[in-house]
């Protein structure tokens, strides 16, 4: 096996500001306060929809608000450290370090997208754009230096690949259902779907449906065909997963603590997922040599 590639010293320094922009983000959307407090008002689609009026989220709903603190909080206490703790293995030649940085990479895009797209603009509108930005050009180079003809010989053979790409299938067969079924209701129906509050459209479920189904799908079809891509992509969604969807599960709590409505699948689907991806990133680290 060849020596595990050089990483330039521009990928660190990115790494670093990052996490620096990302934990600043997150205090802030945790902490910031002022605002003249909660009010309703009716949406265009005819929905009552209650405004938080307070710190940086001040103009967005109480629902979006629950799950954007949850993700903050998750970022700050679990993707910032964890995303400088795996720069630092890879600086140092892990090949594991490396898969759970291009993981990490994909959840820090994922998570500043949103905020890019979903959110009322605010004074951290440039950072979230930063964060966008900065998260795309890491995982550019990490998967740039990949040796992608060693790829396989860094797992071991136990590597469960059936089960790993069993994960990946059924996690974007149950997303895509999910939301195309809270879609294709609202489309039958002729009602904006609920949920939609003030906002203009499907965010996340835009994003779910463009990028995460398909990426799944597409790494759940190459690992099973042996391909190195298959086991890069995979093992990228699996750590990106693993973080979304604790992200996810922590909203879902901050959600019922704050009294928002949510349907029965939502709320079982996303935990149940939440603990199979952790138990396909244990076999996967695991059987990393």
């Amino acid at each position: 096996m060849k020596e595990a590639p050089k990483v330039e010293k521009i990928f660190f320094l990115l790494i670093l500001c990052i996490g620096l922009l990302s934990g600043v983000a997150s205090l802030a959307g945790l902490f910031v306060g002022g605002g003249i407090g909660p009010w309703e008002f009716q949406s265009v689609g005819g929905e009552w929809v209650r405004i938080a009026g307070e710190g940086i989220y001040q103009n967005d709903s109480v629902s979006y608000v629950a799950q954007g603190k949850a993700s903050d909080l998750v970022t700050l206490i679990l993707g910032v450290p964890l995303l400088l703790l795996s720069a630092y293995y890879q600086g140092l030649g892990s090949f594991r370090g490396r898969l759970m940085t291009t993981g990490l990479l994909g959840y820090f895009l994922y998570t500043y997208m949103s905020y890019t797209f979903l959110w009322q603009y605010n004074s951290f509108f440039l950072i979230y754009v930063l964060l966008m930005s900065g998260s795309l050009a890491g995982l550019i180079l990490n998967l740039k230096g990949y040796d992608y003809p060693e790829i396989k010989g860094h797992f071991k053979k136990e590597l469960p690949i059936r089960f790993l790409s069993g994960v990946l299938f059924l996690i974007g067969g149950g997303i895509g259902m999910l939301w195309l079924g809270k879609i294709g209701a609202s489309l039958v129906s002729g009602v904006p779907p609920i949920g939609l509050d003030h906002y203009t459209t499907l965010v996340i479920q835009g994003m779910d449906l463009g990028f995460v189904v398909p990426a799944a799908v597409t790494g759940g079809v190459l690992l099973l065909k042996g391909r190195p891509s298959g086991y890069i992509l995979s093992s990228a969604i699996v750590v990106k997963g693993a973080a979304m969807l604790t992200a996810m599960s922590a909203m879902m709590i901050s959600m019922k603590w704050n009294g928002v409505p949510m349907s029965a699948v939502e709320i079982l689907i996303f935990p149940a997922f939440n603990l199979l991806v952790i138990l396909a990133l244990i076999l996967l680290i695991k059987n990393c040599k």
